[in-house]
């Protein structure tokens, strides 16, 4: 199966289980929940599948949709008034533009509280589900996604830019927790050791965001599918302020290799892994 196949299949299978974990509730929040995850590139449902199948595990659809539950909450609360105001997402109308704020606050509480849920049906050992349920939650919580955006927040009005270092260890937690954590969910199911495919996804998570600011850049919001030039605008310090735009991506390029480097232990099993990491610089949204 090559890479794009492999990447659209496991979005399909992730999204198709949150749909049949929300059949049948007639809920405006619950439809919220459902346009919330849709659209997307299904990238981290896609490291959760392809870890778990170079573990020889075939069925890890309700760990892919876990985070894909969680990555879109962050996505809907991210883009309110109260954080970052933006009116699209994935070239759609913003979850509160579309309905309101109330409705975008508790769909992404909810889809938060799905992803444990389907965690807690995850056909792994109780052992292997216990260590998925609490990296997980370290990693969304104050020590990974949410204490990275709480930093990315205090960004915005402090008397000084971030540094080189500072920018890096929030962008570790505001998007590189998360892909980590997907990156090493199969060695999680398996009770294998997680040290290759978590040296993979730290650097695959930093080379995700310096890309994504080289993209708030060179891009257009056509084509990635939200506002762009934003951090330039308010005068924040990114990759791309601080290394120049060939120096932003001269640096992803060596994560790249250095995410690829870590695979060697699985040798062809990975090659999907690998070209995801190819797949991240090379994407225009």
């Amino acid at each position: 199966m090559t890479f794009q196949t492999a990447l659209t299949t496991a979005r399909d299978l992730a999204e198709g289980r949150i749909m049949d974990a929300l059949h049948g509730i007639d809920l405006p929040v619950a439809d919220a929940m459902a346009y919330a995850v849709r659209g997307g590139k299904g990238l981290r449902a896609f490291l959760v599948v392809e870890s778990a199948r170079v573990h020889g595990i075939t069925d890890a659809g309700h760990v892919a949709a876990a985070i894909e539950c969680v990555h879109a909450y962050s996505l809907v609360h991210d883009d309110l008034p109260c954080m970052d105001d933006d009116d699209l997402r994935r070239g759609q109308p913003t979850v509160h533009r579309k309905w309101d704020d109330a409705t975008a606050v508790l769909a992404g509480d909810a889809l938060q509280s799905l992803a444990f849920e389907l965690l807690a049906d995850a056909p792994c050992s109780a052992d292997a589900r216990i260590d998925l349920i609490r990296s997980f939650a370290i990693a969304s919580g104050v020590r990974g996604m949410v204490g990275g955006q709480a930093m990315d927040i205090a960004a915005e009005t402090a008397s000084e830019p971030l540094t080189l270092e500072q920018i890096t260890e929030l962008q570790a937690g505001k998007t590189g927790a998360l892909i980590n954590w997907s990156a090493t969910a199969g060695a999680r199911m398996s009770g294998a050791d997680i040290g290759p495919l978590q040296t993979y996804g730290t650097a695959l998570g930093l080379a995700f965001q310096i890309w994504d600011d080289v993209l708030d850049v060179t891009g257009d919001a056509a084509t990635v599918g939200k506002a762009v030039g934003k951090d330039a605008d308010a005068g924040k310090a990114t990759f791309v302020s601080l290394l120049g735009l060939d120096g932003a991506k001269r640096r992803a390029e060596q994560l790249v290799t250095q995410a690829c480097d870590a695979l060697s232990v699985y040798g062809k099993d990975a090659e999907n892994l690998r070209d995801a990491a190819r797949f991240v610089i090379a994407r225009d949204k």
